[in-house]
């Protein structure tokens, strides 16, 4: 087993046996991001703390911390797990995970980095934070009760949020007697579940995150039955998300002028390469220039990649402003003014229909109205017809509308240019996060959606076209969506 130490897991009521210790693999140099997520009690701060102790990664004085406020939790002798986690006062007073808590452990083989996120539902929106850059999800069932609506939840959100590696933990194993049953039934239950959200890289592991059993050294002293992987195991085998394959992406967030000789456009690259001589575009403008130079604070560069801070210099004298994005000739980011997307309502308000918002993607924000078309139901896992307010915590699929051209990637594509949040210019308070899917006609966009037929136009033809006597005998059978004023117009131009 390959864990920075191998000493064997400590003595429970249960014997656990290490793994032998395999030959030792090349070290992957790129860390995993991992969230662990699930229903209320299922386990997760424990499992973590878990992790972090049989790995070697608490220190002496943690150790000794964790030993003394542990106090009578456990009828094994063994310390309080989830201590290691929960750091504020209200979650060590309650018992409870409230915000998300991100802790750093290796072993041999790779690093990691985990985000301990709450199973309450009014905390849903801080799952949904540590999701948004997590490469796989650990998803906790509690052996007891198996999938709740709040599992249901979970899964839904981490793979909207474009994870499509899950370990499925099936904790406290030990209070069902280790019953294979139970596992088989959960895991299958499971299977299905993330089937139908387009997830296929499943792992499901039986394990007692308490005693350690299957979480870094193996449980088949108690779980004869199971061969599979300890958790461990599984996620030094993960693979990450690589930015490194789509087009190079440059969101500006910065125009440097620290003289009359030089003007350099600052940004962190969000996707794809770039290299002094290669010609790239400006976007919206659309205008045309070649890399002279890549500065960083202390040098000058051959090449940037995704993850880079870098300041680009470019060779001639275009127009360029923060909110800009500077991405290559080849495989150009979606342009527009009408957007498909994604979102999980994070505030008690909710998501109002037909209220303007201000989104923001990166280093641009624009003015954007949303329209709610369906809302996924988790109790049956289908997206019912739903067009009006999104409350708090629910997941829909919705319209974005512009005044001005907006740019991202579908988010399947590239996290970090087809992310967005929504603000209420109001109370400027964060009241959504979403992901964009796909690009809407500017003019006559078609859709379906369940039986309704959803047609996009202009807003003087929308008017025209639902005061006649055709669709006032088929209004229950479609829908008409209002594009932006300004661009009506400049539209219907087009087809004249």
């Amino acid at each position: 087993m390959s864990v920075t130490n191998t000493q064997t897991a400590p003595t429970t009521s249960a014997t656990i046996l290490p793994f032998a210790e395999p030959a030792r693999a090349v070290r992957d140099s790129r860390p995993l991001r991992l969230i662990t997520c699930g229903s209320v009690d299922d386990g997760k701060s424990t499992l973590i703390g878990r992790l972090l102790w049989d790995t070697k990664a608490v220190k002496e004085d943690q150790a000794a911390t964790l030993k003394r406020d542990s106090g009578a939790q456990n009828d094994l002798g063994l310390p309080d797990f989830a201590l290691l986690l929960d750091g504020l006062q209200a979650e060590r007073e309650q018992g409870i995970t409230i915000d998300v808590a991100y802790r750093y452990f290796a072993t041999d083989r790779r690093s990691f980095i985990v985000a301990d996120t709450p199973g309450h539902e009014q905390y849903t929106r801080n799952m949904a934070t540590g999701a948004s850059t997590a490469d796989l999800a650990i998803l906790l069932v509690d052996a007891r009760t198996g999938l709740l609506e709040q599992t249901r939840r979970h899964a839904t959100i981490a793979s909207l949020m474009g994870i499509k590696q899950f370990v499925l933990a099936v904790n406290k194993i030990d209070l069902v007697a280790y019953d294979k049953a139970i596992y088989d039934k959960i895991s299958h239950d499971f299977r299905e579940l993330a089937l139908s959200l387009g997830v296929r890289q499943i792992t499901a592991i039986p394990m007692s995150a308490l005693k350690g059993e299957n979480v870094v050294y193996d449980g088949r002293a108690s779980m004869a039955w199971y061969e599979g992987p300890t958790l461990v195991e599984t996620l030094e085998l993960a693979t990450t998300r690589s930015a490194q394959a789509g087009g190079f992406r440059l969101p500006v967030q910065r125009v440097a002028r620290p003289g009359e000789s030089f003007r350099g456009y600052q940004g962190t690259v969000a996707g794809g390469s770039v290299k002094p001589g290669d010609s790239v575009t400006i976007l919206p403008s659309g205008m045309v220039a070649n890399v002279k130079q890549i500065v960083t604070f202390d040098l000058v560069r051959n090449a940037a990649v995704a993850g880079d801070a870098v300041t680009l210099v470019l060779d001639r004298q275009v127009d360029v402003s923060r909110g800009d994005m500077i991405v290559s000739m080849d495989g150009q980011p979606m342009t527009g003014l009408n957007f498909d997307a994604q979102l999980v309502a994070l505030q008690p308000g909710g998501i109002e229909p037909a209220k303007g918002y201000w989104l923001k993607s990166g280093s641009r924000r624009q003015r954007v109205t949303v329209t709610p078309v369906s809302q996924l139901e988790l109790s049956s896992g289908k997206w019912k017809a739903h067009h009006e307010a999104l409350g708090m915590n629910a997941i829909g699929k919705v319209h974005l509308s512009f005044d001005e051209a907006a740019i991202f990637d579908p988010y399947d594509q590239n996290r970090a240019t087809g992310a967005f949040i929504i603000i209420d210019p109001d109370t400027n308070n964060t009241v959504a996060g979403g992901m964009v899917t796909g690009r809407r006609s500017d003019l006559g966009g078609i859709h379906r959606d369940g039986q309704r037929v959803i047609l996009s136009l202009p807003a003087d033809l929308a008017d025209e076209l639902m005061a006649t006597e055709a669709f006032a005998a088929r209004r229950d059978e479609a829908d008409i969506r209002r594009v932006s004023a300004g661009r009506a117009a400049e539209l219907l131009g087009d087809i004249k």
